[in-house]
């Protein structure tokens, strides 16, 4: 079962660009930026094209060519800028080091509350995290308690960010909204699959081509549900998957039917469920569901940390200010000097 529905629903939109900058990672540009909005992939920048390139129809449409020179330009001063800061840091980084940083904000549509984070992390651990609640930078390693306090005491660099967030980045989120409504706003239901590895193995409730990610999906006995931790992936075409497992070796044949698959939107009152049948399973021996895209899923094996809520990131607008750039990136990425 899939379909379009049109019911309005409510949700944190987002807005976030992942940089990184990496040694030795096989078949992995040395510098990357992907910008994502509610969690679709909107551009990207390489060190081996040297150029933004856009995502989605909906950019071309609606972006003229000086942003996307502004973009590319911008690009290559942060990839300048983590460089000469990362030779400050070479003797002490492993051979095949990585860099991320991550920045954005978060737009309620109904209460317009907004939330944003950045964090910069070295090998998959967060190394300082700005908290926007309290306007103070976290630091979850000793070695940048002496960046926090360099940075915490520094007033005018707080208010920039805390406008940044509050202001600036949620009309970005707006206006990209605007540019890609038909396609961003929309919602769409999954196809649903049983599926088995082999015949002694848990069975799969698998869902696929949903939209957008705000979902959940879980196994119900009686009625009664069964929660556990399910991670949803991205599609190569932008929709979503997601997969939750059910062991039967201890249930009887007849107690089957017992069992449903229960996929629902967050916000809208109409789920998609599944009884449990066998005749309905797919054998899916020797096979493993995959994410497709490449950029997004190297940057999330890094292991970088999640803030809560769920973070956002929007580089473009610091491009827009390219010397406020230089100076930014130049205080994030050097703190790995201390």
């Amino acid at each position: 079962m899939r379909g379009l529905v049109e019911v309005p629903y409510v949700l944190k939109h987002s807005l976030k660009y992942f940089y990184t900058a990496s040694s030795q990672v096989p078949n992995f540009p040395e510098f990357v930026v992907v910008g994502m909005v509610d969690e679709v992939q909107m551009v990207q920048f390489d060190s081996n094209t040297m150029k933004t390139v856009s995502k989605q129809d909906w950019m071309n449409r609606n972006i003229d060519d000086q942003y996307w020179e502004r973009e590319t330009g911008g690009f290559v001063s942060a990839q300048q800028v983590f460089k000469a800061n990362i030779e400050i840091a070479k003797a002490a980084l492993q051979p095949d080091w990585r860099f991320v940083y991550i920045y954005g904000c978060e737009w309620d549509d109904e209460t317009n509350e907004v939330d944003g984070y950045e964090q910069f992390g070295y090998d998959g651990e967060d190394f300082i995290i700005f908290d926007l609640q309290t306007e103070t930078w976290v630091a979850p390693k000793q070695q940048a308690v002496v960046t926090k306090h360099k940075w915490d005491s520094n007033k005018a660099f707080l208010t920039s960010v805390k406008n940044y967030y509050t202001q600036i980045c949620p009309e970005w989120v707006k206006k990209y909204l605007n540019y890609g409504r038909s396609s961003l706003l929309r919602t769409v239901l999954p196809s649903v699959s049983l599926l088995q590895k082999s015949s002694s193995s848990a069975i799969s409730c698998h869902a696929t081509g949903f939209y957008p990610d705000r979902a959940e999906m879980m196994w119900r006995k009686d009625g009664e549900e069964t929660h556990e931790g399910v991670e949803i992936l991205t599609n190569n075409d932008g929709t979503f998957q997601m997969s939750v497992n059910l062991d039967l070796r201890s249930v009887k044949a007849e107690d089957w039917r017992r069992y449903d698959c229960v996929f629902q939107f967050s916000g809208i009152n109409e789920n998609v469920t599944t009884t449990l049948d066998k005749t309905a399973i797919r054998i899916n021996e020797g096979k493993n569901i995959i994410r497709n895209d490449e950029y997004v899923m190297d940057i999330k094996s890094l292991k970088l940390k999640k803030q809560q809520p769920t973070s956002t990131n929007n580089f473009y607008l610091l491009l827009t200010n390219q010397s406020w750039l230089n100076v930014y990136f130049f205080y994030n990425i050097s703190i790995i000097k201390y």
